[in-house]
């Protein structure tokens, strides 16, 4: 089979909404190649791959890569992937260069040269991302590993608005909770909620791919008696309370939907958005508070920021 790499040049605060939209488009995986990567401190002990090639680079921005199989629909569903990408404007999200290129690739290119991008990573006190294909022996007797395999589903559970999210679960999520990822992706947040002993689990995404794919990732990490996953767009209809609502997505929707969280989690509970571009988390924290939260933390990761907040009484 051929297939179609297609790049968008844009900006740190485009790469998780335009990830999302190649998603859509039928994109199994990402490649983001960010020139930060190449200036980040990191332990060796995880066994992350440190020599980065410069070339592979841009001198400015992000490059957001995807694939798609070359077939009839191809220029539709390209021209689709750059409507939706320009419908961002709608949201003051900066696209910077917002440059689409697309090249033909050969299956055994793409196929296995994303993986040397993705090794296991210690992404909090206790979780570290393990890839399937990788024989890890656990650190520690305490930490938690969470098994993905990124051609499944968008997402390899590294990305800082992610990262914060499990940091953030660690600090709220106790024994027997009750828990909602809303718009859980490839499903590593509602995973980590159920390693962290969450009694009961609802995922809920709208693509029908994302719900695929998390159910499959959370059949791998063995935790299916405790997560389900269900296609649904935010908390509609949804009647149930939880302990503990997240939200790993775009802060113009959070903005829009809190006082739906503030129905969803029990007084006293927790809420945690991420997702969040550093300019707009005033915003955010002004509508979770009116909506009846307290701040409880704020934290920040790269251009990125998670937010904590605390259901009041």
């Amino acid at each position: 089979m051929k297939w179609s790499e297609i790049a968008i040049h844009t900006t740190n605060e485009a790469v998780e909404p335009v990830s999302n939209i190649l998603h859509e488009a039928g994109a199994s995986g990402v490649v983001i190649e960010d020139p930060n990567d190449l200036i980040k401190e990191r332990e060796n002990v995880f066994g992350e791959i440190y020599n980065l090639n410069p070339a592979d680079y841009p001198d400015e921005g992000v490059i957001i890569k995807a694939y798609l199989p070359v077939n009839s629909f191809l220029g539709e569903t390209v021209e689709g992937i750059k409507e939706a990408i320009n419908t961002l404007l709608i949201y003051d999200i900066d696209l910077g260069r917002n440059a689409v290129s697309i090249s033909e690739v050969h299956e055994e290119e793409w196929a296995t040269a994303w993986k040397k991008y993705y090794n296991p990573v210690k992404i909090s006190e206790r979780f570290t991302i393990v890839p399937t294909w990788e024989n890890y022996e656990p650190v520690s007797s305490d930490e938690l590993i969470i098994e993905l395999d990124p051609g499944m589903a968008f997402g390899t559970g590294t990305h800082p608005t992610t990262v914060m999210c499990i940091q953030a679960l660690e600090r709220t999520v106790k024994q027997g909770d009750s828990v909602v990822d809303i718009g859980t992706g490839s499903g590593v947040l509602s995973i980590a909620a159920a390693l962290l002993q969450a009694e009961k689990v609802h995922a809920l995404d709208l693509d029908e791919v994302a719900v695929a794919s998390a159910k499959l990732n959370v059949k791998l990490n063995k935790v299916q008696n405790v997560v389900s996953v269900t296609q649904n767009n935010l908390l509609d209809g949804v009647s149930e309370t939880v302990d503990v609502a997240v939200a790993n997505i775009l802060a113009e929707v959070i903005i829009r939907f809190t006082d739906d969280v503030a129905k969803a989690v029990k007084p006293g509970g927790y809420f945690i958005a991420s997702g969040i571009i550093q300019q707009k988390k005033q915003d955010v924290k002004e509508a979770i508070e009116v909506s009846g939260f307290t701040i409880e933390e704020t934290l920040l990761m790269e251009d990125w920021a998670a937010i904590i907040a605390k259901r009041n009484l």
